[in-house]
């Protein structure tokens, strides 16, 4: 196999470990393609295909991390991640929760290391020699680091299995009654401790902070009503799944908005996730 084909084969998991690791679609692609120029230049010298790369990348996402801590210090409003709009995983060894924004928010809390060490073990399935050779680290020390990681994020995963179809539905249903201003209805779709989460980035109006009980959505909602229909500029809507969940993309006057619906256990939305920031759109294509 040549160098580029041995490359290629593994550039769409290089993908999916970056953004794990950074939490943008359009950074990980950077960091896949420095990636590519390291290969390029190794030749011969890297004869590990796979581990090689993933060593590389790793590395690579490790030295982003450090500038993106500073500018999450300094960000305005709660911050979420570049929305990945994509279909089930192809990879056998991942699933769709592992880039669910609550997992991907957990990850957030992590130390780089523990990041890190935590991917390339439980969710790319590398052994511990290869995750020490990788960090420059003893195995010791990764063992722990995982060890650590698991148990912060122990609760991340979504706790409930629903089924794609009744997923879909509650998001039809939702954006159904947010555009005819139906509050009862929304609040018969809203959990009791229902969560919504929006980006704007200082960028683009959204709420400043996460709001927290079906009380605390639905009085935003009453609010966006009472300046006007709050979907009466869109000019396109599309369903699609974001972060494994189900979800839309709206176009309108202002640009780009994504939304994403985790269900609970009981047939009602447990999470709302709306990423309006441009900065963290500009992967979408326009239409």
């Amino acid at each position: 196999m040549s160098d580029t084909a041995a490359f290629e084969a593994q550039r769409p998991r290089l993908k999916r470990l970056a953004y794990r690791m950074l939490g943008s679609v359009s950074e990980a692609e950077d960091v896949v393609q420095d990636t590519w120029l390291r290969w390029d230049r190794a030749g011969d010298a890297a004869l590990d295909a796979g581990a090689w790369l993933a060593q590389t990348t790793t590395r690579l996402c490790l030295d982003r991390l450090k500038s993106a801590r500073a500018r999450r210090e300094t960000y305005v409003g709660p911050w979420l991640p570049e929305p990945l709009i994509e279909e089930e995983p192809v990879d056998p060894l991942e699933r769709a929760e592992d880039v669910s924004v609550a997992f991907l928010l957990a990850l957030e809390r992590l130390s780089p290391l523990e990041r890190a060490v935590f991917l390339l073990h439980d969710v790319f399935d590398q052994d511990y020699g290869q995750v020490a050779k990788a960090l420059g680290r003893d195995e010791a020390a990764c063992r722990q680091l995982a060890s650590r990681a698991r148990g912060h994020l122990k609760e991340a995963r979504p706790r409930y299995s629903v089924p794609q179809d009744e997923a879909l539905r509650l998001a039809a249903a939702f954006m159904t009654a947010s555009a005819s201003q139906d509050f009862a209805a929304l609040e018969r779709l809203l959990a009791r401790d229902a969560v919504l989460i929006s980006d704007g980035g200082g960028k683009r109006k959204a709420a400043l902070r996460p709001l927290v009980g079906r009380e605390d959505v639905i009085a935003l909602l009453k609010g966006l009503a009472w300046r006007g229909p709050w979907a009466g500029d869109i000019k396109d809507m599309r369903p699609a799944r974001i972060n494994g969940l189900p979800g839309v993309i709206l176009r309108a006057e202002d640009g780009v908005t994504t939304m994403a619906f985790e269900p609970d256990g009981e047939g009602r939305i447990a999470a709302i996730y709306i990423m309006r920031n441009p900065e963290k759109l500009g992967h979408l294509s326009p239409g």
